[in-house]
């Protein structure tokens, strides 16, 4: 009964660490030219683990994201120009549904109800100087429609449809056509 009661205590006390799930309110991921902060991701429309710890998926689909974007800017930024992201809302690709112990893990239904979305303001930057900016709210209504590829990767869509708004939106106004 004492163990208990100290259990307790120490869930109810403030500050307590409770497990390896705790993350900064707004995390930052830089990858080269590319600086993204994820504002208030707990707030975020769907973000869920489907099994692996709730910190270290974020974190994992944040670095993916992150690389997908300085890939692009690495081939139109020139020396000095950095691409800042502050994101507000991420919805990912399909909808976390329970498996009522059938599996260990929930599982991520995909379906044309449930599209990728991403919200964020961005801008890039020379020095102190402000080249371009803007805000965004991005969605793929047809992330299912296309080619699909045989190598299923994590954030494939998300990261997509990054790549299908740099190409269309940054790349023109940087360099004049999009990168390769």
């Amino acid at each position: 009964m004492k163990i208990k009661a100290i259990f307790l205590a120490a869930m109810l006390l403030p500050g307590t660490v409770l497990a390896d799930d705790q993350q900064a309110p707004n995390p930052v991921t830089e990858d080269g030219a590319v600086k993204i902060t994820w504002q208030s991701p707990d707030k975020y429309t769907d973000i869920k683990s489907s099994g692996e710890l709730q910190s270290r998926y974020e974190q994992r689909a944040f670095e993916s994201m992150t690389k997908q974007l300085n890939k692009l800017a690495d081939k139109v930024l020139t020396n000095g120009e950095k691409l800042e992201l502050t994101v507000t809302n991420v919805d990912l690709a399909g909808d976390v549904r329970p498996t009522f112990g059938a599996t260990a893990n929930d599982i991520r239904v995909l379906k044309d109800i449930y599209p990728p979305r991403i919200d964020f303001s961005y801008r890039v930057m020379k020095g102190h100087e402000v080249l371009l900016s803007g805000d965004e709210n991005l969605k793929d209504m047809n992330y299912l429609g296309g080619i699909q590829p045989l190598r299923q990767e994590s954030f494939m869509y998300e990261n997509q449809m990054l790549k299908q708004w740099f190409n269309r939106t940054l790349a023109p106004q940087l360099e004049g056509h999009p990168p390769k």
